[in-house]
Formats: C-alpha cells, structure tokens, sequence
C-alpha cells in the first residue's frame, strides 16, 4: 500500500508540474498564403509573424507556409473553417463561392481609379461592413492588403478589345472576372495562382492578368511575349482567422495580435507599390516581356468593351454596393 501511495504522489506532483509547463506552450498560428515571400502579401506575413511574436513575448508562434506549401486556392478557406489553419489572406474574388459575392464588388473593370479610392474604401466604414459578412461563415476579417493593379500578358499584342477575342486567359474563381473576359470575347479558365507558370509555359492557357509584382516573382514575364499595362482591376487580400479562434484567444493576446496586424498592414500596404515598380523595372531590364503602354483612347476603349460587366453584376452584388464604391471614386478625384 505505502508504494502505491509513494508512486501515486509521484504521479500526482508529474501532473501538477505538467500542467504549467503545458500552459506555458505557444500559441501556434498557421498562416497560409499562395504567393512568393516576396511579394508585397509574403512580406507583410513575415512582418505580421515578427511583430506578433513580438508583442506577445513568445506566447504566439506565427508559422507561414506561402507558396502554396500548405494549401491551394480551393482548399484554404475550407481548412480555415474547419481549423486546419488560423489564418489566411486570400484575395477578394475568394468570397464569392462561399456565398460572400459583395468581395466580388473589388474585382469590377476600372472601379478603383486609384489607391486614394482603395484606402477610402477599406479604411472606412464601408470596409468595415463587408469585413462584418464574414462573421456568419466562421471567418473574422482583420484587415485589408494591397497587391496592386492588374495588367494583361499574353503571347500576342493586346491592344484593342477585339485583339482579346479567343484568347485563352486564366482567372481566379469570380464571376465577374469571367464576365469580364467574356465581355472580351475571351476564354477565361479558372485556375489555382501555383499553377499558372506551367499552364503559360505548355498553352494551357494563353495569358493572364495580374500585378507586376505577381507577374516578376512567378516568373511569367519569361513564358508571355507581350504585357500590357491597363491597370483596369485591382488585386487585395482580406486577412481573415477562424473566428472561433479567435474569440477564444485572451483579450490581451487579442489586442497584441491586433496591434501587430495594424503595423504589418501599413508596412504591406507601404511596400505594395514600391514590389510593383521595382517588378516592372526589373521585367523591362530582362528583355523577355515586350510592355505596351495604351494611349487614353485604347484604354478608354477597353474601358467601353467591359461596360457590359457592371450590369451582369449588379444582380449578384447588388447595385447599391456598385453605386457606394462609385460614389467614393467620384468624390476622390472631384
């Protein structure tokens, strides 16, 4: 009896000093992106990670997987809502086939002039209420992430609307973007960001569009003959965590992670356009990529061409929603 009671005390004080030791461990944060970790996105998640594991001295562990070294396109949201990951940033077009369509609004032909009409938009009240829809699918939005304005690359000059027509072009999983390439008589073909390299590469598709800075890091300024420089739509992230997650996180932790997230997204956002100037200087320098720069009256035809767009998504984004963001466009440059 007096070994079973010694052996149990043992066992009793092994747990007491377990339990402390176990509460001390880090709080682990898998963030997952899909792009390189120099990209404006890549690099505010590693400033995210410095800062958060900083303010919380060591109780959080911030790991990023980008790349896609984790999850694809199509499964991310789906491993956010069961737990799989914390945290993600997926662009804006994401949303939709959750049932989100209002991110949609982001991903419109020419909608956002400029970056003064963005940060009108994401910084205020509006952004705040679309963050707010993702509340009912177990997400919390924390913040909005600039990846740039998107220009078109493909094998062959794209100069007026009718060069786009049967062109093969990739897109992101949005209706809009798909109304928008078939407003141009295009072919878009929905495909994950990892594999368009290849699919570039071997004519599985024959273009695509995307930021400078995307462009230059996945390398596809080396298997596309021609870009042109449009800027007629706009990539952003929203940096969203299981919602779960995060409410069960300490309030203090909370607000040091908020803290963090606040500061990486000004660096983020600050960077965004420098990778995007820096990308398209370095794609010139390379010789690989010819960049075809639009009169006023070729990008006002591109312009007129995808007109069409806004009405095929005003019955699933809403019209209200399109005419908000054209006010705060309008208001901008007035």
């Amino acid at each position: 009896m007096r070994t079973f009671a010694i052996a149990a005390s043992i066992a009793a004080l092994a747990l007491g000093l377990a339990g402390p030791a176990s509460a001390q461990s880090p709080i682990i944060i898998k963030f997952s992106h899909v792009v390189a970790t120099e990209t404006p996105k890549g690099k505010a998640a590693e400033k995210f990670k410095e800062l958060a594991e900083k303010y919380t001295a060591g109780k959080v562990k911030v790991e990023v997987y980008p790349n896609s070294t984790l999850y694809k396109d199509k499964e991310e949201l789906e491993a956010l809502q069961l737990g799989s990951v914390q945290m993600l940033a997926p662009s804006n077009s994401k949303f939709g086939p959750l049932g989100i369509r209002e991110f949609e609004v982001f991903d419109l032909p020419y909608i956002l002039p400029d970056l003064k009409t963005l940060r009108k938009v994401t910084d205020g009240p509006l952004g705040t209420r679309l963050l707010k829809l993702l509340d009912a699918k177990g997400i919390t939005g924390l913040a909005y992430w600039d990846n740039g304005f998107k220009q078109m690359s493909a094998n062959k000059k794209l100069v007026t609307p009718a060069d786009y027509q049967g062109v093969k072009f990739r897109i992101q999983s949005s209706r809009v973007l798909q109304a928008q390439f078939k407003a141009l008589s295009s072919l878009p073909q929905v495909m994950a960001f990892s594999e368009v390299y290849q699919a570039l590469q071997t004519g599985v598709v024959d273009g695509q569009e995307n930021t400078w800075s995307n462009i230059y890091t996945q390398k596809m300024h080396e298997v596309q003959k021609y870009i042109t420089e449009t800027n007629h739509g706009y990539i952003g992230y929203v940096v969203i965590v299981n919602k779960k997650f995060w409410d069960d996180l300490p309030a203090d932790i909370r607000d040091q992670l908020t803290k963090a997230m606040k500061e990486a997204t000004e660096f983020g956002n600050a960077q965004s356009q420098k990778e995007n100037d820096d990308a398209l200087a370095e794609i010139k320098k390379s010789g690989k990529s010819e960049i075809i720069k639009l009169t006023a009256e070729q990008s006002e035809a591109m312009r007129k061409a995808m007109e069409p767009v806004y009405k095929d998504a005003a019955g699933r984004i809403g019209q209200p929603l399109i005419d908000e963001f054209l006010k705060e466009a309008k208001s901008t440059t007035n």
